[in-house]
């Protein structure tokens, strides 16, 4: 697995809590909807490298631990 950069990015509040309201809407973390929105930029403008893996879909990963496996077992 390639490592991950890490970046400080100083925004306005106000951008940063519209980010965030998205991010919450898609079921994305804030940093992840950054980087959504930074890949979907450079795709369009044709500069997304092609080795670049592709995103994890939004929401928990399926089969995820922590217990709450949506099944039910008996008891009364």
């Amino acid at each position: 697995m390639s490592e991950r950069k890490g970046v400080l990015l100083r925004l306005d509040p106000a951008v940063h809590d519209a980010l965030a309201r998205w991010a919450a809407d898609e079921l994305r973390s804030t940093n992840a909807q950054i980087e959504f929105l930074l890949r979907r930029t450079l795709a369009e403008a044709g500069r997304l490298p092609s080795q670049t893996r592709p995103m994890r879909r939004p929401g928990r990963p399926r089969g995820a631990g922590g217990g709450g496996g949506g099944e039910v077992t008996g008891g009364s």
